[in-house]
């Protein structure tokens, strides 16, 4: 995606676990394979979309080898309801500036 993209609407799906422990933060996160190829970039990517059926705005943050990682805060890790080793659906809608 071009920055000429931003605030557009895109479809991209992922089925992955919920890693625990990620970071200095010791975040709860998902790992999106393949993400830097369907985003355009390896960079920090602010997104809007649903895990599960739960609304999200965040930013999605880059661990190289074309992957990015989706970090819960804390409202969104309890509106979901799972835990690390849990299988969670990821739906990024659009891409926001």
């Amino acid at each position: 995606m071009s920055s000429s993209d931003e605030g557009r609407g895109m479809d991209l799906s992922y089925t992955e676990r919920l890693t625990g422990d990620m970071g200095p933060h010791r975040w709860t996160v998902v790992i999106l394979p393949g993400s830097a190829e369907a985003l355009g970039t390896g960079k920090p990517v602010r997104v809007a979309g649903t895990i599960d059926t739960h609304g999200f705005e965040a930013t999605l943050l880059p661990l190289g080898e074309g992957r990015h990682m989706l970090p819960l805060n804390a409202k969104l890790k309890k509106a979901v309801g799972k835990s690390p080793g849990d299988e969670v659906v990821v739906r990024l809608d659009r891409r926001l500036g």
